[in-house]
């Protein structure tokens, strides 16, 4: 007997074919898997690759703005500091300007005062010099003489008044 006539050659020959025949799709089907899940794979990586540089280019550009906001704190801090010197220097120079006017106010009440101290002191000078030129007139002079006096100063009144 021949080996093509035994019924193991034949179990194994159709075991073969069986195999040929099933492996083919199976290999196809788990190939179209792969290749499926690799292209799934490639659209995830492709994606996160998009979200990471979407992601890279949204951190530059908060980084920006942080550095503008940084940068505008800096300049309205700068012109805080300037406008509360000027300020400083606007309110110390007004007390200064109050100062002197206060001063001077005084300065001039003081003048004032002497000045009417002054002239009260003349005042009361005439009030008494004529008092007592009253009292010598009223004690040496006689009629005669006190009349002549009087025509005499009547009569110097138009030049005095000039």
């Amino acid at each position: 007997m021949g080996v093509l006539q035994t019924p193991e050659f034949w179990v194994a020959a159709g075991f073969i074919v069986l195999v040929l025949a099933i492996a083919r799709p199976a290999a196809r089907a788990m190939m179209a898997g792969l290749d499926g899940r690799a292209e799934r794979i490639r659209k995830s990586l492709d994606e996160a690759a998009e979200l990471r540089e979407e992601a890279q280019h949204l951190l530059a550009e908060y980084q920006r703005k942080q550095r503008e906001a940084a940068r505008e704190i800096d300049d309205m801090l700068a012109h805080a500091r300037v406008e509360a010197e000027r300020s400083s220097r606007a309110a110390a120079e007004a007390l200064a300007a109050s100062l002197r006017r206060r001063e001077q106010l005084a300065i001039d009440k003081i003048a004032q005062a002497e000045a009417d101290a002054v002239q009260a002191v003349r005042n009361t000078a005439v009030d008494i010099a004529i008092a007592a030129t009253r009292r010598l007139l009223s004690a040496r002079m006689d009629g005669a003489a006190s009349a002549a006096l009087i025509d005499q100063a009547i009569a110097e009144l138009p030049h005095r008044l000039q």
